[in-house]
């Protein structure tokens, strides 16, 4: 769901994502599928299809709308080689690689967060 750029919602988002760049960094990898494209990717250089097959729930037209996004922020780079069929691969960036222990701290927490959970 987008919000509209000219509502309170979206001002807010903005003035906390100015302010903090913690909740800026969370709003940047937030939604269902840049964390697990992220996970990915930190083995290295994959093609469309690799990605698709990797997360066999994500929607072919889903998963371009996040590369291209995760493209735009910086977090990937985008290689297009002129082949017939053309292939196009994907990799982090250095700043998308620096997600890597994030997604590690976030994964062991993660699995804390789960056991407590399920030990009440």
């Amino acid at each position: 769901m987008k919000i509209k750029e000219s509502s309170t919602n979206h001002e807010n988002k903005k003035n906390l994502e100015r302010s903090c760049s913690e909740i800026y960094a969370v709003n940047l990898i937030s939604g269902r599928w840049i964390l697990s494209i992220c996970y990915c990717l930190r083995q290295g250089r994959l093609r469309f299809s690799e990605l698709k097959n990797m997360m066999p729930n994500i929607s072919e037209r889903m998963l371009t709308m996040q590369l291209k996004k995760m493209e735009e922020e910086q977090l990937i780079s985008k290689k297009v080689y002129a082949e017939i069929p053309p292939r196009t691969e994907y990799e982090l960036t250095e700043i998308g690689k620096k997600l890597i222990p994030v997604l590690d701290e976030l994964d062991a927490w993660g699995k804390e967060h789960k056991k407590l959970k399920n030990q009440h």
